[in-house]
């Protein structure tokens, strides 16, 4: 089953990135374990995060997290959305198919998943 309540994993990430995310992000590994440990005692296994947020970091922590804890893989629901714009190079922006087939490969290597559950175009 997937639970009612999704965790957002926006605020994953370091504050000083730049303007945009350092006034949103702020959470380092240890409290995203203790956030992430936190949901699933209380019954979430959806998570929602994007390659956007804090460029990228919100994925490579929320993936780092599953690891630390040992949460199977089969237990969790994870959403990630692919930005129109994640960097300066002409492949890099857009909803084109080759950025969005390079953007799953580089949130599969962030999150250290196999596979995407729900995979969206961030608006």
């Amino acid at each position: 089953f997937v639970s009612e309540l999704c965790l957002g994993t926006m605020t994953f990430g370091a504050a000083g990135q730049n303007a945009q995310w350092g006034l949103i992000a702020s959470l380092d590994q240890k409290g995203v374990n203790e956030i992430v440990g936190r949901s699933i005692a209380a019954g979430v296994n959806f998570f929602d995060t994007a390659d956007v947020y804090s460029f990228g970091e919100s994925e490579r922590l929320l993936g780092q997290s599953l690891r630390d804890l040992g949460i199977a893989r089969s237990s969790v629901v994870i959403a990630t959305k692919v930005h129109a714009a994640t960097g300066d190079g002409p492949n890099q922006r857009g909803s084109s198919r080759g950025h969005i087939m390079d953007s799953v490969d580089a949130s599969l290597e962030r999150l250290q998943l196999d596979h995407i559950d729900l995979y969206q175009l961030h608006g």
